[in-house]
């Protein structure tokens, strides 16, 4: 719809029951309207419209009329009814009577009872209603034992959409995405703890040399192990993800966060700094700089063989295994996290009352010399603050693959591909490398008593 029509301007009703939005078509060049309510299980849709308007404030004149008309016959509650909804209204924070306490997610249970959280409660509720109305599992799990991959898929499903793509969602892979001249489909994955294995014996890196030693070879197995098991894995007619009807003869991508690691009162998740590991992976190419005396950067990458930990040795290079050709790329994000979804909902306006969200990381720096990104720090709710879905997405490009993906698919993104043996990244300006959100609490001052002061 983008691609016809320019958003100018958008209405509610005083209890959001009912949103419109004024647009202009881009070929016509004339106006129009459309009001969206909530069909049965409440997601907003369009329940109404008129186009071919001449001007703003003819469309804006009708715009008013009709959610008037709406709000005095009392019609508000049916009028988005569809016709095709089979499920009723649920929320994905309604807790079965049965279901035993101790099997909820603590962080399932930190997001459903913080006020802090309010900003990413709102945004789950709404995501909610796209993805779970199809999955009959999606709540359960969501609540339990999966709620970091449900978390994931959420992201990647408003991710897509602000990138304009229709998102269908499939029994697997995932999803399939499209637009004009675009298809292709998406299995997400995640990077979870070991429970057993020589990966169970969890290190916990402190200096520089115990980090790069972690990235190096720690990590790039933990990556190894989300990404070929989606790579060897076959459906029941032993049919791989890109042998399926709705993947043949289009690109296949497989997305995958880091959920191995939370983060701690010691320090953040893993997820913040393990990017590394999955490029040195997927490429089987390490990369290492400095600076000369005249301060440009030197980049000198080297071929990785194999990564090993403990007893466990796997070959690096993932885009160069066998079969790996039918992955067209692998999408990663260190965002896909709960704070995301609370900076999300801040902007939104669905700040939570005494409580101030702080963004501090690291952004890309245009400098072509530059080493690291530039440290910022921002406060999320602030005048002018703005931030996008796709701001920390990382597309890795597979150099051998039979189906590439067009760096159109996902124009917001940043891009990275191994070309004649270097790195090529390209990303809009405001590209987010990692970052953390503080939530703070505001308490009111105690008033101190002036006979003791």
């Amino acid at each position: 719809m983008a691609v016809m029509v320019e958003e100018l301007s958008w209405w509610s009703c005083e209890d959001e029951t009912l949103i419109a939005m004024i647009a202009r078509d881009r070929t016509d060049d004339d106006y129009s309207w459309m009001v969206l309510a909530r069909d049965k299980i409440g997601r907003f849709r369009a329940a109404s419209h008129e186009v071919s308007l001449t001007s703003v404030d003819v469309a804006e004149r009708r715009l008013f009329v009709e959610m008037a008309a709406v709000i005095d016959r009392g019609e508000v509650a049916e009028f988005g009814e569809q016709g095709d909804e089979t499920n009723s209204p649920l929320d994905p924070f309604d807790v079965p009577a049965h279901l035993d306490r101790n099997k909820l997610h603590p962080y399932f249970v930190i997001l459903a009872e913080s006020p802090g959280r309010a900003p990413a409660r709102k945004v789950i509720s709404e995501l909610a209603l796209w993805l779970a109305p199809k999955d009959p599992h999606f709540v359960r799990e969501f609540q339990t034992d999966g709620f970091d991959q449900r978390l994931w898929e959420l992201f990647l499903w408003a991710a897509f959409r602000e990138s304009m793509l229709n998102v269908e969602q499939l029994e697997a892979p995932d999803f399939r995405c499209s637009a004009p001249g675009i298809a292709f489909t998406v299995e997400a994955t995640t990077v979870a703890p070991s429970q057993s294995g020589p990966l169970a014996d969890h290190p916990e890196p402190k200096t520089p040399d115990e980090v790069r030693a972690f990235l190096r070879d720690y990590m790039a197995i933990k990556f190894g192990s989300a990404l070929t098991s989606k790579l060897h894995k076959r459906n029941a007619a032993g049919e791989r993800y890109w042998e399926r009807p709705e993947s043949r003869e289009h690109p296949f991508v497989i997305a995958v966060a880091d959920f191995h690691s939370p983060a701690t009162e010691d320090g953040p998740g893993s997820m913040v700094y393990t990017q590394e590991a999955l490029w040195a992976y997927l490429y089987g190419v390490r990369t290492t700089h400095h600076h000369k005396a005249d301060g440009s950067l030197v980049i000198t990458n080297e071929p990785v063989e194999t990564h090993s930990y403990g007893t466990k040795t796997i070959p690096s290079g993932f885009f160069a295994q066998q079969d790996a050709e039918n992955v067209s790329a692998v999408i990663f994000s260190n965002a896909g996290t709960l704070s995301k979804f609370d900076r999300m909902g801040t902007t939104a306006g669905y700040g939570a009352a005494d409580h101030k969200y702080f963004r501090v990381g690291y952004a890309l720096d245009p400098d072509p010399n530059a080493a690291q990104g530039l440290p910022f720090s921002v406060e999320v709710d602030a005048d002018g603050y703005a931030e996008r879905w796709t701001q920390e997405l990382q597309v890795f490009h597979n150099p051998h693959a039979a189906q590439p993906l067009s760096e159109d698919t996902l124009p917001m993104a940043t891009h990275h591909r191994l070309i004649d043996g270097q790195f090529v990244s390209k990303g809009p300006p405001d590209t987010v490398l990692s970052s953390m959100t503080l939530i703070l609490s505001v308490q009111d001052a105690p008033v101190r008593d002036a006979a003791s002061s």
